[in-house]
């Protein structure tokens, strides 16, 4: 039985919502956060009616996770449930509709980046300095299109904010390396979320939903599988990939003779 405390930024939806009941299920405590109030407790809500002994082991706060302050209050509220934080996860994002990079308002740009960048730096910040305090601790960043430097046209905005997000997590953990924190990073892979959905441009539908039946995978079997990867995990600056490029090769061959059905041909996954 893990008794693991954990932080989930963006738990509400998508592949941070995945994870908290994936850590759930391992009888973690888990604290999440998200900016929508109606959305957070409707995910704290279903969390308690559908897995056992959940209540306890459950807390959730709203956060603007590029404010420091609200960051600082997540961490305060977490530590002051369960004692400490064993593992921080920056988890939250957004994206955007993939256009022309000049046809994006300011406000737009301005807004993914202080989410997307800024947020995990924050989020990165406030637990490095608590569990430098405490002790102990494992920070974890999520990659995602761009990371690697993959460019996809209309992809310009969050990739950026991907990339660079790759580097900071780089550096940052040459930073931290003699020091008793942590920091790796997460790559979930092709997982069909909201986050995907607001991407996809209408031109491209029927190509990007051949690509996610081939590389894809459901947000529950992606997260049951790096939670398992991030409770066993004790290496500084490990890079977890859910789809490594041999498993990503294999599945390119297999296509032909296997036929994969994550989202059907309206976009949407399969129940």
């Amino acid at each position: 039985m893990d008794q693991s405390v954990i932080v989930i930024t963006g738990g509400t939806r998508g592949i941070g919502r995945g994870l908290a009941r994936a850590f759930l299920q391992r009888q973690c405590r888990v604290m999440i956060c998200g900016r929508d109030a109606g959305r957070l407790e409707q995910t704290l809500a279903e969390f308690m009616a559908s897995i056992p002994a959940a209540e306890g082991r459950l807390h959730g706060r709203l956060c603007d996770v590029a404010d420091a302050t609200k960051v600082q209050a997540l961490w305060d509220a977490t530590v002051g449930h369960f004692g400490r934080i064993d593992i921080w996860i920056n988890n939250a994002a957004i994206g955007s509709h993939e256009v022309d990079f000049w046809q994006h308002d300011p406000a737009t740009i301005e807004n993914l980046i202080r989410i997307n960048l800024l947020g995990t730096m924050q989020g990165c910040r406030t637990a490095a300095r608590g569990m430098l305090a405490q002790g102990h601790g494992h920070i974890y960043t999520l990659e995602g299109w761009g990371s690697g430097g993959e460019r996809r046209h209309g992809s310009t905005l969050y990739g950026t904010s991907k990339a660079a997000l790759r580097y900071f997590t780089k550096s940052l953990a040459a930073e931290l390396r003699g020091t008793p924190v942590k920091l790796s990073s997460l790559n979930p892979g092709v997982v069909p979320t909201d986050l995907l959905a607001l991407s996809m441009r209408p031109e491209q539908a029927k190509q990007i939903r051949r690509f996610i039946n081939i590389f894809g995978d459901k947000v529950e079997t992606v997260a049951s599988g790096l939670a398992e990867r991030v409770l066993n995990n004790q290496r500084h600056g490990a890079r977890i990939q859910w789809l490594p490029p041999r498993r990503m090769l294999m599945r390119l061959l297999q296509a032909p003779f296997r036929q994969r059905r994550i989202i059907d041909p309206r976009g949407e996954s399969p129940r």
